[in-house]
């Protein structure tokens, strides 16, 4: 059996042979792949039915079955099969056939189609269409920075799919971000990947344009009222200035907050927050004049030096200038206190520059650090003030994180570093205490992997907290450390108990339909409760077997509706268990963070909208509805069609329903204004013109009406040649009223000048035309433009060759007239000269060719002259005629020149 067929054999699946092997089981059977050779193995009598069966099932295949190979080019092989087979597969499931395709090692361009004729044909003809296609494609290489490709994809590939859905022949791949590559490549048809292109050029313009960026300082305390209340300030500065704003996270040291946007709009967005800051601390800022050349030697080695003024006074900010830029100002910005007490440091340290400073290196362990600079740096803010000289830690990416420098007069270094040399050999002197700690209390120190216990060793210079192993009932708890820091450390625990005995639970009640609301986006609202209050906030289990509420099911962060339906209360005046949030802490924070919890709870107002402008507020594929609830964070339900009810509803946090509200009636403002709009361009204006003025008033290519239509912003409609009921002689234009009565006077500005025209019939030698149109029209063309006619030359056949008809204004016209026949003269005398040349040329190949062949013949040449006959005499004007000017005869040998 030959082996294209051995696949049709097998059947799908197998199930051709199954049968036969289920009939007779012992027969083992066996393809070669490659070969047209079947094996069958089993007893005899089993094998020849086996064998009876297939070749019945061959010869029926060859008698309905063909094959083809076609020529398609290999390196389109790759695109014909698609992705994971996607198309070739398409194609031999659609038409019941097999492909071959050669592997890419082989080269070949050669396809062969197996099957049923007609869907082997079938196949044929499609894959030769898409190979045509191919070729007609265009593949162009787009350059666009990595950064933007996120977001030109969008979230979930949503902005890319609009994308593609606009155009959908385009196949558009970006690169595997690994690759580090702004290449995203773009295939289709030509046109619409020209179209594409231009598409996602203005796009990557926009984002650059919306990518620029700033950083503003802002201390670091400073940073939740910036935030505000449930977000609710950043989330207002952010809208008003359209700008992203991104603040570091709450346990980094960063104090940079980075708006980024429209220049303009992050200018506005600074502005915002600088105010904010100033507002809250009385912000000052002051210039000081300090000698460029000491600048850097004030910043210190990366930094370290201007960093330990900053860090003392209170975290101000200390600008110097540009290297190299020549000013001495030095700009210092912060709260008031605060940046007088800088200005002073800075002053005195550069004093001391200009003079002579002091320099030591003391070593002490990491872990002590924190402990000798103090609780809000008090410890060694005593000993600068006592002594004048300024102590220096290592920062964290200082390489010696044990080295501590102190700069300053000579004695005042002196003296500090003899006073935290003592402190350091304090810390050295390990002692062990212990105290008593009720066990109920232990949890709270050892849990989450002992948290709270690094952070007591951290500030308390590696001081080690035991407490008694779980399931013992001591309450003996185990300090070891240095003196001083086992006594803080003791002063600590304390406090942090006191805290614990001082905590009371509360409970908040809160329908639990709520709770997923409440909670917001992976909990982010919950945790920065707890963050803001220091509390613990724990919600109850969900309960499942609830009977659904039958309340208006409440959409919460774009969930479809339906979702987030909760049990209904069975009875209003008691809370559910499952309704109840417990907050544990202090009293007054645990009141703090139940306001701010029902702060959260969604609520639900109505905003009267015109039914009529419903589908509008909802956009194309719900992306003006969708823009709205992202934007204010809240739901807004639009009532079903069928309804036809003016109101809709917005469901979300209180705080957010205003903004919310007047958002939509804003929009609604902006689709009345749209359709008042849109009535006003309605307006219809007609106008009478005869229809022989018609194709001057379209234009070449419609030139001259796309003018008219542009500059008055109209549509002109013509009337239908082939409609019989429409008037021929009326053009409508449509737009706004004033734009229609312009463009009516420009059109019928046209007609008048045409009224105005004649045309005059000139006579024109036809041997002429072709020299005055040109190549391709070009010089006829020139010369109604410069005269301002219109030119027609007679057609071929026509009765008089030679009538030309210029159209035009009177004298326009004239000055044509003129033009052409000078032209023509100047024309003529050339033809006259190239005609009676032609009398004396040779006729053409084609001519000579008519006359019978005889074969090359050569007469009269002077080996076949007799002695009597002369050589012809070239100086006689008998025998050689002379035209035009008379040229001296040159007496040459017979025979080409050598």
């Amino acid at each position: 059996a030959p082996s294209w067929l051995h696949r049709f054999i097998i059947g799908k699946k197998g199930q051709n042979l199954a049968k036969i092997t289920q009939q007779m089981p012992k027969v083992h059977i066996e393809f070669t792949e490659g070969e047209d050779k079947i094996t069958l193995e089993g007893p005899t009598e089993d094998v020849n039915v086996a064998q009876e069966q297939i070749e019945g099932m061959v010869k029926d295949l060859i008698n309905r079955m063909d094959y083809v190979e076609i020529n398609i080019d290999h390196k389109f092989h790759r695109h014909l099969i698609g992705k994971s087979g996607a198309n070739i597969n398409r194609i031999k499931d659609q038409y019941k056939v097999s492909v071959r395709i050669p592997p890419d090692s082989e080269k070949s361009n050669l396809i062969r189609i197996e099957g049923d004729p007609q869907g082997v044909q079938q196949a044929k003809r499609e894959l030769l269409e898409l190979a045509s296609r191919m070729e007609n494609e265009r593949t162009k290489d787009l350059i666009i920075e990595q950064r933007f490709h996120r977001t030109i994809i969008g979230q979930k590939g949503e902005r890319i799919r609009e994308i593609r859905d606009k155009f959908p022949e385009v196949i558009i791949n970006f690169p595997d971000p690994a690759q580090k590559s702004d290449i995203v490549q773009l295939r289709g048809p030509k046109n619409e990947v020209e179209k594409c292109t231009k598409y996602m050029q203005k796009m990557v313009a926009d984002l650059v344009e919306n990518s620029y960026s700033i950083s503003v300082p802002i201390f670091k305390q400073f940073h939740k009222n910036i935030i505000g209340k449930g977000g609710a300030n950043i989330k207002k500065i952010r809208e008003e200035s359209n700008t992203k704003i991104d603040l570091p996270a709450e346990n980094s040291n960063s104090e940079t907050i980075i708006i980024t946007g429209k220049r303009a709009n992050c200018e506005a967005a600074r502005s915002r927050i600088l105010s904010i800051q100033k507002d809250l601390a009385n912000i000052a800022e002051v210039e000081v004049s300090i000698p460029a050349k000491l600048h850097n030697s004030l910043i210190g080695t990366k930094g370290r030096l201007i960093r330990s003024i900053m860090e003392e006074c209170g975290g101000v900010h200390i600008h110097f200038p540009v290297e190299g830029s020549g000013s001495d100002t030095v700009v210092i910005r912060g709260p008031s206190s605060d940046v007088e007490k800088a200005k002073k440091q800075l002053l005195h340290l550069a004093e001391e520059k200009q003079t002579k400073s002091f320099t030591v290196d003391i070593r002490a362990k990491p872990e002590y650090h924190k402990f000798l600079i103090g609780k809000g740096g008090g410890k060694i803010r005593k000993v600068r003030d006592s002594t004048g000289a300024r102590v220096i830690f290592p920062a964290a990416e200082d390489k010696d994180q044990d080295l501590i420098t102190i700069i300053g007069k000579e004695d005042a270094v002196r003296e500090a570093q003899k006073e935290l040399e003592a402190l350091i050999q304090n810390l050295d002197n390990v002692v062990e205490d212990s105290m008593l700690v009720d066990p109920k209390h232990h949890r709270h120190f050892v849990i989450r992997r002992g948290q709270v216990l690094r952070e007591i060793a951290e500030e308390y210079g590696g001081v080690m907290v035991s407490f008694p192993r779980s399931g013992t009932q001591s309450d003996k708890v185990t300090l070891k450390g240095a003196k001083d820091c086992v006594e803080a450390a003791k002063k600590r625990i304390q406090e942090i108990i006191e805290d614990l005995e001082a905590q009371v639970t509360l409970e908040c009640a809160i329908p639990q339909k709520f709770h997923r609301s409440v909670m917001g986006p992976k909990g982010s609202r919950i945790q920065q409760i707890t963050r803001d209050f220091s509390v613990q906030i724990k919600f109850p289990d969900r309960e499942e077997n609830a009977v659904h509420s039958t309340e208006p099911v409440v959409q919460e962060n774009g969930d479809e509706a339906g979702e987030g339906r909760e049990a209904k209360d069975c009875d209003p005046g008691s809370p559910r268990r499952c309704d109840i949030i417990i907050i544990s802490g202090r009293k007054e924070k645990c009141e703090a963070a139940k306001e701010a919890l029902e702060a959260l709870v969604p609520v639900t107002i109505e905003v009267e909208v015109p039914f009529d402008l419903h589908r509008y507020v909802i956009g194309q594929k719900g992306s003006g509805i969708r823009k709205m609830m992202d934007e204010f964070e809240v739901n807004i339900h639009v009532p079903a069609p069928e309804l036809q009810s003016d109101i809709i509803a917005i469901t979300g946090l209180a705080a957010n329903l205003d903004r919310a509200k007047a958002g939509l009636l804003e929009r609604v403002k902006e689709l009345q204004a749209e359709q008042e709009d849109r009535a006003l361009r309605s307006f219809k204006l007609s106008v009478t013109v005869d229809p022989k003025y018609h194709p001057k008033i379209i234009g070449r290519k419609g030139a001259v009406i796309t003018q008219i239509r542009l500059e008055h912003d109209v549509n002109i409609q013509f009337p239908d040649k082939d409609d019989g009921n429409q008037p021929q002689d009326q053009i409508t234009i449509t737009g706004y009223e004033k734009n229609t009565e312009a463009a009516r006077d420009a059109i019928l500005r046209i007609v008048g000048e045409l009224e105005q025209m004649v045309s005059e019939d000139v006579p024109l030698d036809h041997r002429v035309h072709a020299r005055i149109i040109g190549a391709r029209g070009k010089a006829i063309r020139k010369i109604m433009d410069e005269f301002k006619v219109d030119i027609r030359f007679p057609q071929s056949g026509a009765p008089d060759p030679n009538c030309v008809t210029v159209t035009g204004l009177p004298e326009n016209v004239e000055e044509a007239i003129d033009h052409i026949l000078n032209l023509e003269e100047e024309y003529l005398a050339d033809v006259v000269d190239s005609e009676a040349l032609q009398v004396y040329m040779k006729p053409p190949a084609h001519e000579e060719a008519k006359a019978p062949s005889r074969g090359f013949v050569v007469r009269d040449a002077p080996w076949t002259a007799s002695s009597s006959e002369k050589a012809p005499d070239m100086s006689s004007s008998e025998e050689f005629p002379s035209f035009g000017a008379q040229v001296a005869p040159k007496t040459l040998p017979w025979g080409p020149k050598r």
